[in-house]
């Protein structure tokens, strides 16, 4: 039986792009704006690879869900090594419950012994579809992973928590959302890309895989975080203090 990896990633506003709302607060201005893997998804990608290339898996599955414009981080994710790419079109954003519910039939699909997921997308910082799919997938889930060991049927997990560091041993298949510090990614050559067009790219409707999406929030308006009034400088520690007082944010 093949050992293979899913991996889920999401289309969002590059990381480096300065995120402008709409007029009229309906959402976020994406016209001519740049779009790439989301960034904590980019390291599950790479950690997926990494346990290839040591053996341990022969196979890694990217999928994603959105419009036909994903197919071009569907794309750049082959060119880092993947196997093969899924993609869900969807002309609307699905929410997190949604999302765990495609991933579960694509993971009933595929069969894999792992899926690995970033622990939230830098779009609206969720962090709720790892566990709810390991949920409904009655698998267990380790979350916010620092470092991965796979032994046989198990894995290892070192997260970060606020006492320190804590790892968990989980059995397999199971979900693991991965955090920044697990590892970084490779930088996709050229070369590579000209190959990932030839790798397999397959198309799965929602009616195929049983799913009608249902909206569970509504958004009632989009707001910019208000400016941050201008700093001043200050000469000596006693300024500092005096300045404070007066703003009422030290006590005599």
């Amino acid at each position: 039986m093949m050992k293979r990896i899913v991996v889920g990633i999401k289309r969002v506003v590059d990381y480096n792009v300065r995120i402008r709302v709409k007029p009229d607060g309906s959402g976020v201005m994406l016209d001519g704006v740049k779009m790439s893997v989301n960034p904590f998804d980019e390291i599950a990608l790479e950690e997926a690879l990494r346990i290839k290339e040591r053996g341990l898996a022969d196979e890694v599955v990217v999928a994603t869900i959105g419009p036909p414009e994903c197919q071009t981080q569907l794309r750049t994710c082959l060119a880092m090594g993947a196997d093969r790419a899924l993609h869900v079109p969807s002309d609307q954003p699905t929410e997190p419950l949604t999302t765990a519910h495609i991933l579960l039939r694509l993971i009933e699909r595929e069969k894999p012994f792992l899926v690995l997921l970033g622990k939230q997308a830098i779009d609206e910082d969720n962090g709720q579809t790892g566990q709810m799919l390991a949920a409904l997938w009655q698998r267990p889930q380790a979350t916010f992973a620092s470092k991965i060991t796979l032994t046989d049927g198990t894995a290892q997990v070192t997260r970060e928590v606020d006492a320190g560091l804590e790892t968990l041993e989980v059995d397999l298949p199971a979900v693991v959302t991965v955090d920044l510090r697990l590892n970084e990614p490779r930088y996709v050559k050229l070369p590579e890309i000209m190959k990932a067009k030839k790798k397999p790219l397959e198309t799965l409707s929602l009616d195929s895989l049983g799913i009608t999406p249902r909206a569970h929030l509504t958004i009632v308006n989009v707001a910019p975080p208000p400016q941050r009034q201008r700093g001043i400088r200050v000469e000596s520690a006693a300024a500092l203090v005096a300045a404070l007082k007066e703003k009422g944010l030290l006590s005599s």
